[in-house]
Parts: structure tokens; sequence; C-alpha cells
């Protein structure tokens, strides 16, 4: 920036002449001025618009310069401030240079002392604005509770940032594991709604006699176990950011209702007449491909492209590199602080086992791998032997025959099955084949999450829990089983 010719300026002077004569001395420097006589007049000033340089006198008729001063460093921190004082508020001006003041002028100044000051305080405007933007370029390792620097990341960070400020909807799109709530988290705290609340609903988890509540609330007696009135979702994010996670799962009957909600910003209560209206930004997360799922006829096309304004979306850990060691060294120190363990890094062989493995539960998988190693082991330094039987077999891959490698697998995933909580369904998945018969991998998956939805009545909530796993993980899995099936039979 051109100190000489580009720089704007706020006079606040209570003097007219004084007022008039700082002006010319500030135009000659080449900046535009407004000048106000009042310290109401100031902030309203400020509040519309942010000068470069806010030139305030100390005593003024209607409040203290000071005030102006602490807001201004609260609220506008890129204005450069100078302070006015006469010879009796010295000190005053002193304190004002502590609490973010540049500079102070003492009464009475020629234009000369102004124009040394104005550009020190410009000259310091720039290093401070070049100092930013140098760091704003370099790679973030932390962000909004995100770890990583990979530049995969990096792009969702800088999206991150652009959208945080705007009402335009947001559409998370990823593989389940990678912190699509996270992201949600970061979009509401890094703009101007951190203040207000965030709510976040998961539609794959409420029934779906129930979500409609959920989202609108509900009068006494709508429903059976009505028995008050109810605030929804979209009455409790008033003024912040609405969070529709698995937002796919939702039935076409109320996306319909969710459509009209976010045109008109108005909706009725289950069981209500009265319409409400409310200033929500919404941020929705699926895990499936939403296109996909409204070329198959299970979402709204119109409500795709009202919610699909702005897509986020997040890469799966394994196509993010190093970002696995710097989240496996972050969760380490923190679950043995908690856990009150000594551990304190890896070794080079685990290094490279986390690297190498394809992390299909993305970060929520690596989370509890960390957590295990830490709670079922003691030491400074992670070990190869620590490492779950999955990583393990991993490291080993290459080394074991393709034949004696698939059937591992699939021991692996019959054998873990019952720490879901259910030793009957275990061995229901295992009596239907003879004994050394070896089937695909995803067809013993697929038995085992079958025999559990059966055993739970056909509850897939109820069956995901137990097998602990998120429902949305199995609505996902039936679709490639179709897939697969498909496959199998057209190569017949």
């Amino acid at each position: 920036m051109d100190i000489t010719t580009n720089f704007t300026a706020l006079l606040v002077e209570d003097s007219l002449s004084l007022g008039a004569l700082y002006t010319e001395y500030l135009r000659a420097e080449g900046a535009r001025v407004t000048q106000v006589n009042h310290g109401a007049d100031a902030l309203a000033e400020l509040e519309s618009w942010q000068p470069d340089l806010l030139v305030l006198d100390i005593k003024l008729p209607d409040m203290s310069g000071m005030d102006i001063l602490q807001q201004a460093q609260q609220r506008y921190p890129d204005t450069i401030v100078v302070m006015i004082t006469a010879h009796g508020s010295i000190d005053i001006a002193v304190d004002a240079m502590r609490l973010g003041a540049f500079d102070f002028l003492v009464k009475p100044f020629d234009a000369k002392r102004l124009s040394i000051t104005v550009r020190n305080a410009m000259k310091q405007r720039q290093l401070v604005s070049l100092v930013t933007n140098y760091e704003r370029s370099l790679p973030k390792a932390n962000y909004m509770g995100f770890i990583g620097d990979s530049l995969a990341m990096q792009t969702v960070y800088k999206t991150i940032d652009c959208v945080a400020n705007s009402k335009a909807s947001v559409f998370i799109v990823g593989e389940s594991g990678t912190g699509k709530e996270v992201c949600a988290h970061a979009i509401h705290h890094a703009g101007q709604r951190k203040d207000k609340p965030f709510i976040a609903l998961n539609c794959a988890s409420i029934p779906k006699d129930l979500i409609e509540s959920e989202i609108f609330g509900h009068t006494k007696g709508a429903f059976t176990g009505a028995v008050a009135n109810r605030d929804g979702a979209a009455s409790r994010a008033h003024g912040g950011t609405l969070f529709l996670d698995e937002i796919c799962e939702m039935d076409l009957e109320l996306q319909s209702k969710l459509l009209r909600f976010i045109q008109t910003g108005v909706f009725q209560k289950v069981g209500g007449a009265k319409e409400e209206s409310v200033d929500v930004r919404f941020v929705s997360a699926t895990n499936r491909a939403p296109w996909e799922e409204v070329k198959q006829g299970r979402f709204r096309e119109d409500l795709f492209y009202r919610l699909h304004v702005i897509p986020i979306e997040l890469p799966p850990l394994k196509a993010r590199g190093n970002d696995v060691l710097l989240l496996a060294e972050k969760l380490l120190m923190e679950y043995s602080n908690e856990e009150g363990k000594a551990f304190k890094s890896f070794n080079e062989e685990v290094k490279q086992v986390l690297l190498r493995y394809d992390w299909p539960g993305n970060v929520r998988q690596l989370q509890n791998t960390i957590r295990q190693m830490v709670v079922l082991n003691q030491g400074e330094v992670v070990e190869l032997s620590m490492l779950p039987v999955q990583l393990s077999q991993s490291s080993h891959s290459a080394k074991v025959p393709a034949h004696v490698s698939a059937i591992s697998a699939t021991a692996q995933v019959t054998m873990s099955e019952p720490q879901a909580g259910n030793h009957q369904l275990a061995d229901n998945s295992t009596t239907d084949e003879p004994a050394g018969e070896i089937i695909p991998l995803w067809m013993s998956e697929k038995r085992t999450i079958e025999a559990a939805i059966a055993s739970c009545d056909g509850n897939v909530p109820k069956a995901a829990a137990l097998l602990d796993i998120s429902a949305s993980t199995i609505y996902r899995k039936r679709q490639s089983w179709e897939e697969m099936e498909q496959a199998s039979l057209e190569s017949v």
C-alpha cells in the first residue's frame, strides 16, 4: 500500500476549528478523511466501516476517548489508533499506549509532527499485514479442531475460512469418521454466529416417526407421549447454525417440509397451527454420494440444490499422508495423560505401519486404535507388539501368500464380532458354511450384519449399536453389497 495516496482516516475532535486544521494535515498525507465531533458518532462510523487510521481526542463532550480506544482494540484490531491529548492528560495518554494506541500527539502540534506519526503508524500497519498474510500462507497443522498439514486439509481449511461468515448453505461430504461434525463446528466458530447456538442432529440415529418433532418441535398432545410443548432444533438454533448430519437418511416426506423451511425460514411445530420464523444457517453432511442418492430417487433434487450451495469434501485418512502421524502423536499424548500412562512416542516400525495402513474407519478408527494401545500396554515408546491384530497383520501382508491373508482376514471378522456384545450372533454367522470353505470377506460381513438386524427384529440402529458401528455404515454397506451381487451375476 502506498501510504501517501491510499489510506483512510477517521478524525474524532470536538473543536470545529482544530478539526478542520487536522483534516487538512491528514489530506496532505494522502488520507481520505471523515471527521466527527462526538464519541457516539465515532462508534457509529467504526461499526459501518473500519478506517486504516483513527485519530482520537481523549476528551470528548459525551464520553472519554479511552472508552472508544478499548472498543476499537477489541472489535477492529486492524485499525491503527493515534491519541490526541493536552498537556494535562499526558499520564492518560501513556495509559492509552498500554491499551494498544500506536502513539499520542500533544496539542498544539504542527503538520510535520503529525506527518511523522502518521507515516510511522502506516508503515507498522503494512508490516503487520505482511506478517499476517505470510502466516496465513503457511501450512496449518492445527485448525479449529482439525489436525493435519496435508494439501488436502489445507484446501478444507481455506474453504472454511471463505464460507464462515456467509449464510450460504454448506454440504459436507466424506466417509464415516473423517470429521464431518468437526468441520461443521469449525464453520460455525470461525464465523459471525460463533456466539449463537450450534445445534446438531443425526438424521440416521433418530427414529423416522420422531425426526420431524426433533427438527420442528411439537405441541402438547400432538402425539402419544407429548406431555408438554417442546422446541425443536430449528427454534433452538435461532441466530446460529443447524447441522443436519447424515441428511440422506431423511424420509422423503420430511424432505419436502425441510425444503419449505429452508426456502422461507418459517415452520410449524408438530400438532401446532402457528407459524414460527427463525434465522438459521444450514450445514448438512453425508457419507454417501448425494447426487447418486438424487438419481436413485432417495433424495429430492430441489432439496439437494438448496443445501449443496458450498460443497466441502473431507478426504479419507489414507489420502492425507503424514497427517496420520501428526494425529497419532497428538492422540498418544492426550490419551496417555488421561490414563496416567508414560507413552511419549512410537518407534519407527510402528510409524511405518500407521502410514501404510488404509484406515477404513478413518480418524475415528485411529482414535480407537491409539486408545486401545495406551490402555492395554505400559512403557514410553509404542512397540510393534502393542499394535492391534488388524494393524500387525497388515504389516506382514506383503510377506504372506494372498490365500493365507484372505483366510486370516475372514477369521478376524468372525472372531471380532462377539466383542459387540452378541455371542450367539457370532456363532450363527459361521454355522451356515462347511468347515474349511472360504467365502469373500464382504459376504461374511454381510451375513453377520444381517443376522444382527434379524436378531433385533429389523431395528437397524439397535443392531448397529450392538455391532459397535453407526447405522449409516450399515446402509452404506447394504448399497455396496447390492453392487457386488450384481457384479457377480453379470460375471456368471
